[in-house]
């Protein structure tokens, strides 16, 4: 895979403590970066704000380890906390404008991309990198509105220079194809948090990663 300089973290774990159905959340991270993982995204739903802080603290400290970036999930609050490197928002969160605007608020700002009209939007000039969501419909996410596929993918690569992080429904079986769709990273969350070995999956995924470009004739 051709690493974007912009944006060089291919695989992408967004992870959660309830999606880690066999080892704790926390030793599913570690060993997915041991794996090959290059950018960890905590994204808890259903916890306070002391909670989520506590969680992307104690997260923070082996991804510093590693020297992994971190990203957090819709709370702005939770990001400048913990000094995380970056936000992902979706379309009923915070606003990348208003995200922009706190001083301590970080510059890598993740915006999820529901509708082709986004493209056109104020916003886009305040994100960093846009979350094709999702390229595949999937339990864990679903308030969503288009779902991709392979196709929704490479017309988004023709519209916009803008790193693109695949999410939703991919694994071993289909990751190639994202890839040569024109992904710049591909966003993992039960391969790897529902796996028995976690960092095998994230190597399997990482070798696939490796292994594939950007073809866009040949899909």
């Amino acid at each position: 895979m051709k690493i974007n300089p912009t944006f060089p973290y291919p695989l992408y774990l967004v992870i959660s403590e309830k999606d880690c159905t066999h080892l704790h959340w926390l030793d599913v991270a570690e060993q997915a970066i041991i794996g090959g993982v290059d950018i960890i995204q905590l994204r808890e739903k259903n916890c306070t704000a002391s909670e989520y802080i506590s969680k992307a603290a104690t997260l923070k400290k082996i991804t510093d380890h590693y020297n992994i970036p971190l990203i957090i999930n819709d709370s702005l609050e939770v990001t400048t906390t913990v000094n995380a490197w970056g936000i992902h928002v979706g379309q009923s969160d915070i606003l990348p404008s208003e995200i922009q605007k706190n001083a301590q608020a970080p510059k890598n700002i993740g915006w999820s991309i529901e509708i082709i009209k986004q493209l056109d939007d104020d916003e886009m000039k305040y994100v960093h990198h846009l979350g094709v969501s999702p390229i595949f419909l999937t339990p864990t996410k679903t308030n969503t509105i288009t779902e991709w596929g392979f196709e929704g993918l490479k017309f988004l690569k023709t519209k916009t220079s803008k790193p693109l992080i695949a999410i939703g429904g991919i694994n071993e079986s289909n990751i190639a194809k994202i890839i040569q769709a024109g992904a710049d990273s591909v966003a993992i969350v039960s391969a790897i948090c529902g796996s028995k070995n976690p960092k095998k999956s994230a190597q399997i995924l990482k070798q696939i990663i490796n292994e594939n470009e950007y073809h866009p004739k040949s899909i």
